[in-house]
């Protein structure tokens, strides 16, 4: 009975913990918890992200960055706010966007120079040159709309954002905290990195197979994320989906009496600690949820808000909930039951609706790195060959 009981646990803890988008890998277990300090790192974003929760997520990408750079954020809003400009019907939807796009340039006009002392030296050339690109880019966009040419907005808007995600990604100058020292030993994203997923998709006439790409953020989750671009390059995951039911798609159960990664060099499971990186933490929480800190009020830099969120599964063990169930991403009050429960590390950024597809036995083809393996210290993979 004990054990049936366990079972039933560890169900209610998978099915919880992505009614939005994929969960994989090795187990967490307890460990235990080191807090991490309330110094705010980005004092100013709270003003500009304020209102309904962000669900983009590129934008979740980019505002988890560890930067204190307003004029770029100024610049960053208003290119967001277009995908709600075109909601409007029609051409009418243009007058907003010409809005958003005099205030992204006028941003970035007044801005330049607090956006170039941001840089970090060794990539201010760089930077530069994106800036550049991105104030050509803002000219292109206005000559779009007032062509009233609509159906050419989302792609530049994706472009001018990308331009934007790069500069402030070459704002972080190093790693922006210390491991802890029993952690510091595993392989750790120490940065982003950018993986490929291929999906062998069965029984589907209009879909054969589908690429995910995914960005792993090693600023806010580097265990976690580290853990699974180890696995990535020890082929780990070339398994089938084995669970796919409208909420959560899973994931990283091998075949066999294993649950999860068999270390060749310790003949045990691997385990990783849960981490938790709140908003305005100078470092994440390891292994204890921030229910169970009492911080219920905190936000964490990786929410559950986007579908298409990565997070690692927890040992039912150390689960501290019963009898919830989620139908939303997002209670009526915008909170998120989800968040400061689950160690999230990235987001699926291209064919994330795709995910909705996928089913039991469908097949993990490949997944490849594609960019950001330098980032990985203390690869396993490279000591076993």
């Amino acid at each position: 009975m004990q054990k049936r009981n366990l079972f039933k646990w560890k169900e209610c803890a998978i099915s919880v913990a992505l009614s939005v988008g994929l969960i994989t890998g090795a187990p967490t277990l307890g460990w235990s918890a080191h807090a991490s300090p309330l110094q705010p790192v980005i004092p100013d974003v709270s003003v500009l992200i304020s209102g309904p929760p962000v669900k983009d997520p590129g934008a979740l990408l980019r505002y988890a960055l560890p930067i204190d750079n307003k004029a770029i954020r100024e610049v960053q809003k208003p290119l967001e706010d277009i995908t709600d400009s075109l909601k409007v019907a029609g051409v009418r939807a243009l007058d907003s966007v010409e809005r958003n796009v005099r205030q992204a340039s006028r941003a970035l006009s007044n801005g330049r120079n607090l956006i170039l002392q941001g840089l970090a030296e060794s990539k201010r050339a760089n930077g530069e040159e994106l800036l550049d690109k991105l104030a050509v880019g803002l000219e292109e966009l206005q000559r779009v709309v007032e062509d009233k040419n609509r159906d050419a907005v989302a792609p530049k808007q994706k472009e001018l954002l990308q331009y934007v995600g790069t500069v402030e990604e070459d704002m972080v100058d190093g790693f922006p905290f210390e491991i802890p020292e029993e952690f510091s030993n595993m392989p750790l994203l120490k940065g982003r990195a950018t993986v490929d997923m291929k999906v062998k998709i069965k029984d589907n006439p209009n879909l054969e197979d589908c690429v995910f790409r995914i960005v792993l953020d090693g600023y806010n989750a580097p265990v976690t994320a580290g853990n699974f671009i180890d696995l990535v390059e020890r082929k780990f995951y070339g398994m089938e989906i084995q669970r796919a039911d409208g909420f959560v798609v899973q994931t990283g159960d091998p075949e066999g009496p294993a649950e999860g990664f068999i270390d060749p060099g310790t003949g045990k499971t691997r385990t990783v600690p849960l981490e938790i990186m709140v908003d305005g933490d100078k470092a994440p929480v390891y292994g204890e949820t921030l229910e169970d800190l009492g911080r219920y009020k905190a936000q964490t830099k990786l929410p559950f808000n986007a579908f298409g969120t990565m997070a690692m599964a927890r040992e039912a063990s150390f689960m501290r909930i019963e009898h919830i169930g989620i139908h939303s991403e997002l209670t009526p009050s915008n909170a998120n039951i989800l968040d400061g429960r689950y160690a999230v590390f990235g987001y699926v950024t291209e064919n994330e609706d795709y995910l909705a597809d996928l089913k039991v036995g469908d097949v993990i083809e490949s997944i490849q790195v594609v960019s950001g393996l330098e980032n990985l210290v203390n690869p396993s993979y490279k000591i076993v060959g």
